[in-house]
């Protein structure tokens, strides 16, 4: 999508270089404006590596704008938490603005829009305007205040400013034309009176500019020659001219490109915060959440992101992207990365009984077989060891290549085992499962050259470490959750196993001293990073995917 290197050009692409060449633009700035009334998502994250990677790659700058218009629902938890995201997703922006910035400028404009007689105050309700905007095969109708004189509106705008009306009782409206056949044309609000904490203004204003009054004018301030949004904005562009053009002021110009939507999950960040409030999920970083502080925590890289945006392109039709791509990306990257250890999530014993009790051996272990430079590590051996309990199976079926009574087995970097037989408990479930080993067979390899087709991993059991595992997966249940019958909500869709809960796992030593957000794979199993929850002597691994996408096999 961003490299230099390739040969097709997006369409933003080919707009920048058109411009460039033309004359039309000396320099690109374009600029990430996110509200900081929630945590940012998957979907801004292509939203941000578009916009800074554009400017990178043409020598331009970003700036981070953040649109904090609305002090009912903004706070600086917000602000920290976006600001965070981009750091990590590898990106830094050339200065840090805020709407709120320019709300002295904006005000002004606003009072010589008034004064041009292209705005004016309106006494109606929220609910009479919306009645009165029509609908798209009918005009709308005018405010009976759309013709009161500048000199009453320009004292009415300047008492809203001075909190002398409770909230809702006057707005003040852009007056264009009632029976535009583009709704967002229909004499918009400007202002709206809110009396609430700014959370960086405090108590200075009570009227607030709406996001379409605000947002191209904060562009054409900060000099942006690519105002770069998604596609939902583009019956709005109209407007976003309309307000630069009677005010005579920089020409900033608006694009829009397709909207992210991922299939399993959703992008609203209501839908997102009710997830939240109403204890669906434990937080915004929740691992099974979409946002990028959920995946950081779940054990994404920021490399797979930025490779998933790029390999997803950039359209301009809306279009639905399967998971799984998210996660190929992701295990293209860990496969590279991530260290190798052997874990048993779902432990039984495997007693070797040809062994002594006081056998001890320590074997070569490969860390990253894609990357020579990781080295080797130790893996000890015993007598005792743990296996995962699916690796055995007293009555297997065909083409049952694990551990089975008479059968042959070999142990990942160790011996080669034959199984003789297992202990059960009262309730007949296995607990231990016996073997002889083959000491010739260290390394793996029988000597007189015998086949052996399965291979499972274990752990040492008297030096191996306990720990919890979080299995997650796909929050929802379905590919769109949003797609419901009557009557229900997507939380009807929500996937009643997205998390199980593993406890006393087994791990080997090797992952003493393991830190947050360190990822490995467990072979055979999958990749897992480790959580915030952990602690030194008691360690707490995500499942961040698994090997390959268990979820094609279940469609």
């Amino acid at each position: 999508m961003l490299d230099n290197d390739k040969t097709q050009k997006n369409f933003l692409e080919e707009i920048i270089e058109k411009d460039l060449q033309e004359g039309k633009v000396n320099a690109i700035q374009t600029r990430f404006p996110p509200e900081p009334n929630g945590y940012l998502h998957i979907g801004h994250a292509k939203s941000i590596c578009i916009n800074f990677g554009l400017a990178k790659k043409y020598g331009g700058k970003t700036n981070l704008r953040f649109d904090d218009t609305n002090p009912v629902k903004e706070d600086t938890e917000y602000v920290d938490s976006i600001k965070e995201d981009i750091k990590w997703l590898g990106f830094e922006w050339a200065v840090e603005r805020y709407a709120s910035d320019y709300f002295e400028q904006l005000y002004q404009w606003a009072v010589e829009l008034i004064k041009k007689g292209k705005a004016y105050v309106d006494d109606q309700t929220n609910e009479e305007i919306r009645q009165n905007r029509g609908t798209v095969t009918s005009a709308g109708t005018n405010s009976p205040y759309r013709d009161r004189s500048i000199e009453e509106n320009l004292s009415l705008f300047e008492q809203m400013r001075e909190g002398k009306f409770s909230d809702g009782e006057k707005t003040l409206r852009a007056k264009i034309d009632m029976a535009h056949p583009n709704m967002n044309m229909r004499d918009p609000i400007m202002y709206r009176i809110i009396h609430a904490s700014h959370h960086r203004t405090q108590d200075k204003w009570c009227i607030y500019p709406m996001y379409d009054y605000a947002h191209g004018q904060s562009d054409s301030i900060e000099n942006i020659t690519h105002s770069i949004c998604t596609l939902e904005f583009d019956i709005h562009r109209p407007l976003y001219d309309w307000f630069i053009n009677e005010l005579e002021i920089f020409p900033s110009h608006q694009y829009e490109f397709a909207r992210l939507n991922i299939t399993y999950t959703v992008m609203s960040k209501r839908k997102l915060l009710q997830l939240v409030k109403e204890g669906y999920v434990s937080g915004w970083d929740d691992p099974r959440m979409p946002t990028i502080c959920g995946l950081r925590r779940r054990g994404y890289t920021p490399e797979s992101i930025r490779d998933f945006c790029e390999d997803i392109g950039v359209a301009k039709r809306d279009n639905l992207i399967d998971y799984s791509r998210l996660e190929g990306s992701l295990r293209d990257d860990l496969n590279k990365k991530a260290d190798r250890v052997m874990g048993v999530l779902h432990p039984i014993k495997l007693i070797i009984d040809n062994c002594p009790d006081d056998f001890t051996d320590e074997l070569d272990a490969v860390n990253n077989p894609e990357d020579e430079s990781k080295g080797m590590r130790k893996v000890t051996f015993s007598n005792t060891l743990y296996i995962e309990e699916d690796d055995f199976m007293e009555e297997a079926p065909k083409k049952y290549f694990r551990l089975t009574p008479g059968q042959e087995v070999r142990l990942r970097y160790a011996y080669i085992v034959k199984c003789t037989g297992c202990e059960k408990d009262e309730n007949g479930r296995v607990v231990a499962v016996h073997c002889t080993y083959d000491p010739e067979s260290r390394g793996g390899n029988a000597t007189d050259g015998r086949k052996i087709k399965g291979t499972i991993h274990w752990v040492n059991a008297k030096d191996c470490i306990s720990a919890e595992v979080r299995l997650f997966d796909r929050l929802f249940a379905t590919e769109i959750p949003d797609k419901v019958e009557e009557g229900e909500t997507f939380l009807d869709n929500l996937n009643p196993n997205s998390l199980t809960v593993l406890k006393d796992c087994k791990m080997e030593k090797a992952l003493l001293g393991a830190k947050v957000l360190d990822k490995y794979q467990f072979e055979r199993l999958g990749y897992f990073s480790v959580d915030y929850d952990s602690k030194e002597d008691s360690l707490v691994f995500n499942r961040t995917c698994t090997l390959k996408d268990s979820w094609a096999k279940q469609k």
